[in-house]
């Protein structure tokens, strides 16, 4: 059972394996051979990351002798992570013959976070900040010292630089006889967050700052899920519609490139705090900041002169990836909290498109792909790994319910789904988070608790497409004033469709036909 050399140890899924000493430990075993096992105690049984399972192969029986019995680490387990049944703690259990150790997904360090909707691909966690618990010696040498030492010799991590402001955090967490401390280390070179003892919870937000809204995901860094999602309109709005209209207000209007830059950065600020408190966290656990948008948005959110994009060759002040942080663009976070700014791609497709593109792989695919970003500035990219083009359009912020007269953001309440009866020309709706129709029994208890409140962008989509379908709208976008439902009222010289009673009285009216035509006339050329 035991070869000369060691005892064989095969991991799975990863099908790494190899030799090593009898009495190893399996999480000592999947560093030596270079499987995936999650720790962040450093094998000291407090997080619990590093359960696996006894496995067999055909070669390798399944046996639990070939493994240590549970001894006083796991018998008396109280970590963070509960010990599922079946699972041993690999930091506790000791290898004593061949075995297949399995390795769950949820202790995996670079699993993949599978989506339910197909069309999103799957995502390997693999976060830039890790986290690392280490005990530091008390040797009457300096902080910093002591600390960088324990890293290396715990976890092998080198040449790390502590930044200032936690200096003063490792100050304040070794003190009160304090030893062990959890560090935040920032792409293997930069220590960016320490707190005293303990610690497991690394955050991150994302954010797609549009010209019409801003929407943004708090993650966990450590796992991949969703925590929290915020979105609102763009307060910049008030300065104009769309972005020419923006970077016009920064030509003619003395400081007025920093009121919209002071405008989206506080926004963001209000986004990031109606994140955590949705998800019962601190400001201080987000460590990471992602953020997208058009190449207008994207230089006033970084306080970059907008005026060049105004103006052809509408040059970019910088096509490149931005690594800053959240202090310097106004988001109050952790005081080590990175900002990443994805790279513009050219004068009017922006770092969002770049996002799209990263996401959805055209430049990885043999197939052509075509991808649209429909939004207040349209993006499309075609192409594929020969080839990609990409354009874009100021399309109005019609198709992000703005510009509409019951429109809003996609919000709970928000219209976002709309059929039409072709005998009646009755409608039916289905609203943001509702799981029922309007014409089902329950969709009048779940008014009860969100009632409608407007039409968002996805619902003038449908609205419009179901009318011209059922022939309330002609060819050319004019609404038929002589069709047979009682829905259809007047209004001025026109015709309007009444879409939902109230309240709010929400109306379908010529102007809103014409806000969508133009934007889809922009977006067709």
């Amino acid at each position: 059972m035991v070869a000369e050399d060691g005892v064989r140890v095969l991991f799975s899924p990863s099908g790494r394996q190899g030799a090593v000493k009898a009495g190893t430990t399996v999480l000592d075993a999947a560093r030596q051979i270079g499987a995936d096992l999650d720790s962040i105690c450093g094998g000291r049984g407090i997080c619990g990351r590093c359960q696996v399972q006894l496995g067999s192969s055909k070669s390798i029986p399944l046996d639990p002798t070939r493994i240590t019995e549970p001894g006083p680490t796991e018998l008396n387990y109280r970590g963070r992570r509960p010990l599922t049944p079946g699972h041993r703690l690999g930091c506790a259990t000791h290898i004593l013959g061949d075995v297949v150790i399995n390795v769950p997904a949820e202790s995996q360090v670079h699993r993949q976070v599978v989506r339910k909707r197909a069309e999103v691909p799957d995502i390997e966690i693999d976060p830039v900040v890790r986290l690392f618990y280490v005990e530091v010696a008390d040797d009457g040498d300096n902080d910093e010292h002591r600390l960088v030492t324990a890293l290396r010799e715990q976890w092998d991590l080198v040449d790390l630089l502590l930044e200032p402001q936690a200096v003063s955090e490792l100050a304040m967490a070794l003190s009160d006889e304090n030893v062990g401390v959890t560090v935040a280390v920032h792409d293997g070179t930069d220590i960016t967050a320490v707190w005293p003892g303990f610690r497991d919870r690394s955050l991150g937000i994302a954010f797609d700052v549009g010209s019409t809204t801003v929407a943004g995901h708090l993650c966990d860094l450590l796992t991949g899920e969703i925590l929290a999602t915020h979105g609102e309109m763009n307060p910049q709005i008030r300065f104009g519609e769309d972005v020419m209209s923006r970077v016009s207000y920064a030509m003619m209007n003395e400081g007025g490139a920093q009121e919209l830059t002071d405008t989206i950065q506080t926004a963001l600020n209000s986004a990031v705090g109606a994140l955590v408190d949705d998800a019962g966290v601190e400001r201080g656990d987000v460590l990471e900041i992602v953020l997208v948008g058009n190449p207008i948005m994207h230089h006033l959110f970084l306080g970059l002169d907008p005026i060049p994009l105004g103006v052809a060759p509408f040059t970019l002040a910088t096509d490149g990836a931005v690594r800053t942080k959240s202090s310097d663009i106004g988001i109050d976070a952790h005081r080590g909290a990175r900002v990443y700014v994805l790279p513009c791609i050219a004068g009017h497709v922006g770092a969002d498109a770049a996002a799209m593109m990263l996401s959805e792989g055209p430049a990885r695919s043999e197939q052509i792909q075509l991808l649209v970003d429909v939004g207040t500035n349209a993006e499309i990219v075609l192409g594929s790994s020969d080839r990609v083009l990409a354009a874009s359009s100021p399309t109005g912020p019609a198709f992000e319910g703005a510009q509409i007269s019951g429109g809003q953001r996609a919000a709970p309440g928000a219209i976002e789904r709309v059929r039409i009866d072709p005998e009646t020309l009755e409608p039916r709706i289905k609203v943001v988070e509702g799981a029922s129709w309007s014409d089902e029994d329950g969709f009048s208890d779940e008014t009860q608790k969100t009632p409608v409140t407007g039409i968002c962008g996805s619902g003038i989509i449908e609205v419009i497409a179901e009318l011209f379908l059922v022939g309330i709208i002609s060819s050319d976008g004019t609404i038929n004033g002589d069709s047979p439902t009682p829905r259809i009222v007047p209004d001025d010289r026109t015709f309007s469709y009444l879409l939902w009673g109230g309240p709010p009285r929400i109306l379908i009216t010529q102007a809103d036909v014409r806000a969508v035509q133009l934007a889809k006339a922009a977006l067709y050329a």
